[in-house]
C-alpha cells in the first residue's frame, strides 16, 4: 500500500461521510485542485442537503453501493470521524489497496504550523479552548479547531509556520492517524465512553494512547498522573510507548508530578534548568467550577509552559478566560434556585464531575441515548449527592433504576423536565442539566439540548398568560 499521499491537481480522492468534517475536506481538497468523489452510508434522499452542499463544492456523489465504479480511479480516501474504519466502504477500499486516512491526518499533512492536540473522555473542549486563550494571551498567533466544533482541516489552511494550531481530537479521529505528530499531546483522562463502538475499555484506551504514538524526543506529552489508565504511560511504570518528554499534573501533589497543588496554589516543578518549584497561581483564581476543571487548567498551563510561555503571562491570561457554553453554564437564578446547563456532559464520568462541583442540594436532569455506558458508578453518586432526579430519553428507565430511593420522575420533553425541576427545587438548590448521554434521541445536538433547557428556564420568568 502506498503512503505517498498527494493533494493537488491530477489527484482523485474519495471523501467518506458528509457531516461537517466531510464537507470541509471536500472544500479544501477542491481548493487544491483535487478531483473529489463523495459517499455516505445513508441514501441520497435522507441527506439531500449534504449531497447538494457536496455537489455545490464540486464533488460527485455516489451512494455506498456505487463506490465500486470509481475505486480504480482513486489515489486515496478520507474517512470522516463518525464513520468507523470497519464500515463497508472502508473495507472495500482496503481490499482494493486504496490508502485511507482521517480528516485530522489530512489536516496534519497540509499544516505548516506546530500542533497542540488534546484528547480525553471529558474536558477536551474546555482544555482546548483554554490552551488557545492562554497562548493568545502570551502573544502567539493561534487557531483552534477539531472536535471542538470547527473542522481542523479548515483551520490549518493558511496557518503559517510561526503560528500554532490547538486541536481537540477524539478517539474516533485518532483511530485513523498515520503520521499525525503534535508538538504537544495532552491526555486528560480515560473513563467509560463510546462502548457502543469499542469492544472494551482497553480498546477505547488504546485509541486515546495513539495521540502520542508518533511523537519524538523533541515533543512533549502532558498527562494526568491521577488517572490510572493515563498514568500507566509514565516512564517510571516501565511503559516505553511514549518517546516524548513527559509532563504530568496531579491534584494530589504526587512527587512525580510536574504540576501540582500545594497549599492551594498551582505549582510547577521545571523539568530543565533551575529545579526550584514555581508558584503559578492560586487555584481559587481559575475561572471554572469543579475539581475536574483544576485538572483541565493544569493541563492547559503545562502545554503552554512546554512551548515557552512565561508563568506571569499565563496567570494574567487565565483571569480573562470565559467558560464555554453548555459546560456548567449558569443560565439563570429564579426564585432563589440556580439553573445550570451542562448539556455537553455526554458520559457518566462528566456528570459525576459536575455533581462534585456543588455543595448544595441538586435537582438533576439526566438521560438521553446511552453510548454503551454503565450507570452503576453514576447511580452511587446520585444516591449520595442528588436531592431529586428527573430522567429523560431512551436511558430514563436505566438511570431511574440506578438512583435507588432518590425521588425520581420521568419527563418527555425539556419543558416538562424544567417544570418538574421547579416543583422539586427549593430556595438555595441547583437545578443541573447534566445528561450523561448523547442527545440524538430527543434533540439535534447537545447544543440544541442546552438551548432548549435555557429557553424553558427563561419561560419560568414570564408572567402567566403573557
Amino acid at each position: 500500500m502506498k503512503d505517498g499521499f498527494r493533494f493537488g491537481t491530477g489527484e482523485t480522492i474519495l471523501v467518506i461521510g458528509l457531516g461537517r468534517s466531510g464537507l470541509a475536506c471536500i472544500e479544501v481538497l477542491r481548493e487544491l485542485g483535487v478531483t473529489v468523489f463523495a459517499t455516505d452510508d445513508q441514501p441520497r434522499e435522507r441527506i439531500r442537503d449534504a449531497v447538494s452542499a457536496a455537489e455545490a463544492l464540486g464533488a460527485r456523489f455516489f451512494e455506498a453501493a456505487g463506490v465500486d465504479a470509481v475505486v480504480s480511479r482513486l489515489g486515496s480516501a478520507v474517512l470522516s470521524p463518525g464513520v468507523p474504519p470497519t464500515s463497508p466502504v472502508a473495507r472495500r477500499l482496503y481490499d482494493a489497496n486504496v490508502p485511507v486516512l482521517g480528516e485530522i491526518e489530512l489536516a496534519y499533512r497540509l499544516c505548516k504550523a506546530p500542533i497542540v492536540a488534546v484528547t480525553g473522555t471529558k474536558g477536551k473542549s474546555t482544555t482546548t479552548a483554554l490552551i488557545g486563550h492562554l497562548l493568545r494571551g502570551c502573544g502567539l498567533t493561534v487557531r483552534v479547531g477539531g472536535n471542538i466544533g470547527n473542522p481542523l482541516i479548515k483551520e490549518v489552511r493558511g496557518a503559517s509556520a510561526d503560528s500554532w494550531i490547538v486541536a481537540e481530537v477524539s478517539s474516533f479521529q485518532l483511530e485513523t492517524i498515520r503520521a499525525f505528530k503534535p508538538r504537544v499531546a495532552v491526555l486528560l483522562n480515560i473513563s467509560p465512553d463510546h462502548l457502543d463502538r469499542y469492544h472494551s475499555m482497553d480498546e477505547y484506551a488504546e485509541a486515546k494512547y495513539r495521540i502520542g504514538a508518533n511523537q519524538a524526543l523533541t515533543d512533549f506529552f502532558v498527562g494526568n498522573l491521577d488517572d490510572p489508565m493515563v498514568s500507566m504511560l509514565h516512564w517510571r511504570r516501565g511503559d516505553t510507548r511514549l518517546q516524548a518528554r513527559q509532563l504530568w499534573f496531579s491534584l494530589r501533589g504526587d512527587d512525580e508530578a510536574t504540576m501540582y497543588v500545594r497549599n492551594g496554589v498551582l505549582t510547577y516543578a521545571p523539568v530543565a534548568g533551575d529545579p526550584r518549584p514555581i508558584a503559578i497561581m492560586p487555584a481559587g483564581e481559575i475561572p471554572l467550577l469543579g475539581e475536574h476543571n483544576r485538572e483541565n487548567a493544569m493541563a492547559a498551563l503545562l502545554a503552554a509552559l512546554a512551548i515557552g510561555c512565561r508563568p506571569e503571562a499565563l496567570r494574567a491570561a487565565m483571569a480573562t478566560f470565559v467558560p464555554m457554553s453548555h459546560r456548567l453554564e449558569v443560565v439563570a437564578d429564579v426564585d432563589g434556585v440556580r439553573y445550570v446547563d451542562d448539556s455537553k456532559a455526554t458520559n457518566p464520568a462528566a456528570v459525576v464531575a459536575a455533581l462534585h462541583a456543588y455543595d448544595r442540594p441538586i435537582v438533576l436532569i439526566a438521560g438521553g441515548r446511552s453510548k454503551g455506558s454503565n450507570f452503576e458508578a453514576l447511580g452511587a453518586e446520585i444516591r449520595h449527592r442528588v436531592k431529586a432526579l428527573i430522567v429523560i430519553g431512551e436511558s430514563a428507565a436505566a438511570l431511574r433504576a440506578s438512583a435507588g430511593e432518590v425521588e425520581a420522575v420521568e419527563a418527555f420533553s425539556m419543558e416538562e423536565a424544567v417544570q418538574h425541576a421547579r416543583r422539586l427545587a427549593r430556595d438555595g438548590d441547583v437545578v443541573l442539566l447534566s445528561p450523561g448521554c448523547a442527545s440524538f434521541d430527543m434533540f439535534s445536538s447537545a447544543d440544541d439540548r442546552g438551548e432548549r433547557f435555557a429557553a424553558a428556564v427563561a419561560a419560568l420568568r414570564e408572567p402567566a398568560g403573557a
